[in-house]
């Protein structure tokens, strides 16, 4: 591994309509042509957050009115590491130019094609594409219509990404609630993701699949449809290695604080979600115990967002 460390604030900057600023890297530059996303190297002994505001200041000639953290990226070229502090810039002041001779372009998320992007910013297009809520489904699955429409009131609320957690019946009627489940999020715009051996549901139209940490040490490459988002719970650094080494695309690390549901689990805390999320690159999501004015904090420690059942179910206390 090159011990060559570059440290890099990067601004992830949105319009009114959500599409974010991109530039064209120069040809002669490492990784030239390639599109990024604004920002440079900080210099010693400068803030990420001050660093992104000279860069912007420079590059595109406006001033950063408010900011937070979106994602930390870690990559290895070979000849330089890298890594990206990137931060979603939701205010600013002026134009966007491209004062250094820069091509510039405005692009929804989900018209953004990786292969376009250098390595190291592929994660970043994965968490930009990614909500800040990720609702677990919550108590019912054994009265489908009870349980739809507690879906159907999550979806009004917002909710965009929506795990269909129904532990408590069986395969076959998992299998039936997932085509009324997968119609109400095509309603909203949300993706479904399944909980549920791959196998299982294999053959069944959905947006993604979401994997039990006991299952990650047993599995030799990433399961599911290759169009599929495919995360995994995890717990500690071992199953967050674990996910990134898989390929997959988000993680969530649990719990942050104290659950009614698994009560003797030791809370990892702020301190020890962000110790354990700085070296991963990819999204984690916060979950155990939080509800969504826990936010601010959960960006603030390098999270997604948050993840919950009883804090977005509806009807859940």
């Amino acid at each position: 591994m090159s011990h060559w460390l570059i440290h890099v604030a990067a601004g992830a900057i949105a319009d009114a309509s959500g599409r974010i600023l991109i530039a064209k890297r120069p040809e002669h530059a490492h990784q030239g042509g390639l599109w990024e996303f604004p920002g440079g190297k900080l210099v010693p002994g400068e803030t990420p957050q001050a660093g992104l505001a000279r860069e912007l200041a420079e590059e595109l000639g406006i001033e950063v009115i408010a900011s937070r953290p979106l994602i930390r990226v870690q990559h290895d070229y070979g000849d330089r590491r890298v890594l990206l502090d990137v931060h979603r810039v939701a205010a600013y002041r002026g134009v966007p130019e491209g004062r250094e001779g820069q091509p510039l372009d405005w692009l929804s998320p989900e018209a953004m094609d990786p292969t376009l992007f250098p390595d190291a910013d592929r994660p970043i297009i994965t968490a930009l594409q990614l909500p800040e809520r990720y609702l677990i489904t919550g108590a019912d699955p054994n009265d489908p219509n009870v349980f739809l429409d507690r879906l159907q009131q999550a979806l009004s609320s917002g909710i965009r990404l929506v795990q269909l957690r129904a532990h408590g019946v069986g395969d076959a009627a998992y299998r039936r609630l997932v085509a009324p489940a997968l119609a109400l999020c095509r309603q909203t715009g949300a993706k479904l993701i399944l909980n549920r051996a791959p196998a299982v549901v294999a053959d069944l139209d959905a947006d993604g699949l979401h994997l039990p940490a006991a299952l990650l040490a047993t599995l030799a490459e990433r399961p599911g449809s290759a169009s599929w988002l495919v995360g995994a719970s995890c717990h500690n650094a071992a199953d967050l290695t674990r996910a990134v080494a898989l390929g997959l695309d988000y993680a969530l690390l649990s719990p942050v604080a104290a659950t009614a549901s698994h009560p003797d689990a030791e809370p990892l805390g702020w301190e020890g979600f962000a110790e354990l999320v700085a070296p991963v690159s990819l999204p984690v999501y916060a979950l155990g115990g939080l509800r969504t004015q826990d936010l601010a904090r959960a960006f603030e420690h390098g999270a997604q967002g948050i993840a919950g059942i009883r804090g977005l179910w509806p009807g859940s206390t």
